[in-house]
């Protein structure tokens, strides 16, 4: 959700690369502003594999927690997984094996959000305990499954927009 995201899922060059609109004034803000530590969690379909080798990944990737950092938008921690959706691991979004260490304590997790583009994301608020910002693109919504997994999922969401002003007054009116 900090990059538009392309048919085939992948960010592997430049020429995919497209930042979401207002995502840098945005965030920022919500960075700057309010009380969320930001974490990256990201599924990355057989990276490091021949249909997707890390020298593909990882000069992309920099560069968009290098640009962030310019911003002053600070991820504390950044999670990929690199499985295959037909593996089912549990570190795969909407599974939370890489988030472990957010289950305690320390962390306030019915009052965090999951913000992100896919109905995975919104599975993974719930598994977590957290609501989701879904940043719906209409992604196979006539889909039955999606259908049900909306109607499943709907105490989750705590907006659904594409539009990170919205996502920002959402989270400061809390």
């Amino acid at each position: 959700t900090l990059i538009l995201e392309t048919d085939d899922f992948k960010i592997e060059k430049f020429e995919k690369l497209i930042f979401y609109p207002n995502v840098f004034q945005w965030l920022g803000r919500i960075a700057r502003e309010l009380n969320y530590e930001l974490v990256m969690v990201t599924n990355q379909d057989g990276l490091g594999t021949e249909v997707f080798p890390e020298k593909d990944f990882w000069e992309v990737q920099k560069f968009i927690v290098q640009t962030f950092d310019n911003e002053d938008i600070h991820f504390e921690k950044i999670f990929i997984d690199k499985s295959f959706p037909e593996e089912n691991l549990p570190t795969r979004k909407p599974g939370t094996g890489m988030l472990t260490e957010y289950f305690s304590d320390k962390y306030d997790l019915p009052n965090s959000f999951v913000i992100g583009d896919r109905i995975t994301d919104v599975k993974l608020g719930k598994n977590l305990g957290c609501k989701c910002v879904w940043m719906n693109d209409g992604r196979n919504l006539g889909s039955t499954d999606i259908k049900e997994d909306r109607t499943q999922l709907q105490d989750y969401i705590g907006i659904e927009t594409r539009d990170w002003q919205k996502i920002y007054e959402y989270l400061k009116g809390l």
